[in-house]
């Protein structure tokens, strides 16, 4: 705790220390978002935070996931190595935001469609990528009310980058370091008045940091747009991944042959419209995917002799409205129908196949919203969503909240909203504690958040306070000597969080954000305190970071009660160059966990130690 403890003074102090001048108004980035066609957020009093694109690309991240765990107070995902975070046995990527989201309860969605796993309804880690992404919208709470099940805890929602100007644009990044990790990426646009169209492709491989733990994964996405009148746009994209992980089981438990393989894709089509007090939208989505996987044997036992095999997808329809029936209001309206399930069986060794599953689910769901500004100081919003479910049936869902402005460049908003989250089909239906009486299970979310703006705009500070009461969760337990899963669960969530960012004048900045998570029970994947703290210094062309994370009080074994510590210091460089009026290129290296921590996030799975990655990007 002492190592902690100083690390986060010495971060802190970096904050204050750095002189600076003030001359210089820079403002800061906006914490508040445009949800893309649902609704105006300027007047819903959700928790929210936008990451923007000059953040992921100075990360030099190519998963989406690190810059959120950064960034975001609250939010944390489980990882197993350098790279990768695989599915089936094993696998991390579990994504918690205040304690909740353990089987699928915080929502992932490219351009506002759902993104997920159509029989075990998690989340897909690997397929979240930076490929093409403009930036990202998080709300820290419920989202149910815009987006129905599976948005209990939270909403991640990646928004695609546009053409922002007539004729060619692209990029590459080549990058190699510790582990034999390799990362390429390719991007090229080009916009031509009303049209627009965007290709990327990434390829990312790593030996990581235990043997036996090769993965590689590859990425490519697609979108065009045609602007049919200065109303109206059309559009298309496509998503595709692919991917292969070996797991060398954790260090207690080894195992030999254990690999997964999967073919992931996601595809739609939309229409928008925008007029002086009307705009909107429908999309069209399919999503699918093709797993193959091997268990893997203990070195004791005999091999497997079957390879199980998935075939999911969620597809569906999706068509909203704002309207501005009078002075300072917006009227919402939606309609969702989604449909998801799939087939899961295991290819024998010795011919044909055993079946495990086929089914699928529909869910309808309308919406309404109100929000109305009351005057400068006063804004209120409402709303209700009615879901339907072809297992359980009806599930209502309101939001309620307002948001003052009581003195200048104040903001203070409250919020109460209902998630919920219903059953997946392997909860249902799959594998022995497998129970089709399930109901969904549901939280209220109780939200205050005060934000200041301080020093003409250069120092934004802001405080989150909740409390989460959670009914009817689904867990397993013995009924007549045998697992069932049932809704006995419950539980309470509460905690405080802080974020600040200072921009000290055009070479200094620094951020930070704090989180503290009080739970009713232990939890995985949700450390009781999270803190983040970055100092960037831009003399020149030249770009250094320094960045601390402090993780403590982290279950990575709730039976045993084992936690674990830790705090990673991490440094970035670059160099940015014109090359003759052609392109602009930047040349880095970063190093990761540079004091050589030893610790583990998924219990048997040791993280690497000090990493280093270096490589060049070229814009044009």
């Amino acid at each position: 705790m002492r190592n902690q403890l100083l690390s986060i003074a010495l971060s802190a102090s970096s904050l204050v220390t750095f002189a600076g001048s003030l001359n210089d108004t820079i403002p800061l980035h906006e914490v508040q978002f445009i949800q893309p066609g649902k609704t105006n957020i300027e007047l819903i009093p959700l928790n929210s935070m936008r990451i923007t694109a000059e953040q992921i690309s100075r990360s030099t991240e190519t998963s989406l996931l690190p810059v959120l765990v950064n960034k975001v107070p609250g939010l944390f995902v489980t990882e197993r190595g350098m790279a990768g975070y695989g599915v089936s046995g094993g696998s991390a990527g579990t994504i918690n935001i205040r304690g909740v989201g353990q089987g699928n309860k915080v929502l992932f969605m490219i351009n506002g469609l759902p993104n997920w796993a159509g029989i075990y309804g998690h989340s897909l880690a690997d397929t979240y990528t930076t490929t093409e992404v403009d930036h990202l919208e998080v709300v820290r709470g419920p989202s149910s009310l815009l987006y129905g099940s599976n948005a209990m805890g939270g909403s991640v929602n990646i928004i695609t980058r546009d053409q922002d100007r007539n004729g060619f644009q692209g990029r590459a990044r080549m990058m190699w370091g510790t582990h034999a990790t390799q990362r390429y990426g390719i991007s090229l646009g080009y916009r031509h008045n009303k049209f627009q169209a965007t290709a990327g492709a990434q390829y990312d491989r790593s030996k990581n940091n235990r043997p036996g733990s090769d993965f590689w994964l590859a990425n490519e996405v697609a979108q065009i747009r045609y602007n049919t009148s200065k109303n109206w746009n059309v559009g298309a994209n496509i998503n595709l991944t692919q991917s292969l992980a070996r797991n060398p089981g954790a260090t207690n438990e080894p195992l030999l042959s254990m690999w997964t393989h999967f073919f992931r894709g996601t595809a739609a089509l939309y229409a928008n419209n925008v007029y002086d007090r009307l705009k909107g939208g429908v999309q069209m989505y399919y999503s699918w995917g093709q797993h193959w996987v091997d268990d893997g044997y203990a070195p004791d036992a005999e091999p497997t002799d079957y390879i199980f095999r998935l075939s999911d997808f969620n597809r569906g329809f999706t068509a909203y409205e704002t309207l501005n029936p009078w002075t300072g209001s917006d009227l919402s309206l939606g309609f969702d129908y989604k449909q998801y399930g799939g087939h899961a069986w295991n290819d024998l060794d010795k011919g044909g196949r055993e079946e495990i599953i086929d089914r699928k689910e529909t869910e309808v769901a309308g919406y309404l919203m109100l929000q109305q500004q009351l005057c400068e100081m006063m804004s209120v919003n409402a709303g209700v969503r009615l879901e339907h479910n072809t297992q359980f049936g009806n599930e209502w869902v309101p939001q309620a909240g307002f948001i003052l402005h009581p003195v200048l460049n104040n903001t203070v908003k409250f919020s109460f909203s209902k998630g919920y989250r219903a059953p997946n089909l392997r909860e249902l239906y799959l594998y022995r504690p497998a129970n089709p009486n399930l109901n969904p299970e549901y939280m209220y979310n109780y939200d205050v958040e005060i934000r200041q703006r301080l020093l003409d705009g250069h120092l934004d500070i802001g405080l989150s306070l909740f409390f989460i009461d959670g009914k009817d969760m689904i867990q397993t337990s013995t009924v007549d000597g045998r697992p069932l899963n049932g809704n006995t669960g419950s539980f309470i969530n509460k905690g405080v969080e802080f974020d600040a960012t200072y921009i000290i004048n055009r070479q200094w900045n620094a951020n930070a954000n704090y989180s503290y998570l009080h739970t009713s029970k232990p939890l995985l994947a949700a450390p009781r305190n999270k803190f983040n703290a970055e100092v960037n210094y831009n003399p020149g062309q030249f770009e250094f970071t320094a960045e601390v994370q402090s993780i403590w009080g982290l279950y990575t074994n709730v039976t045993s009660g084992t936690k674990n510590d830790y705090t990673l210091l991490n440094l970035r460089a670059a160099y940015n160059v014109d090359i003759a009026g052609i392109c602009d290129a930047k040349i880095f290296v970063k190093g990761d966990n540079l004091t050589n921590k030893h610790y583990e996030i998924n219990e048997g799975f040791p993280m690497p130690g000090a990493t280093v990655m270096a490589g060049f990007e070229v814009k044009f």
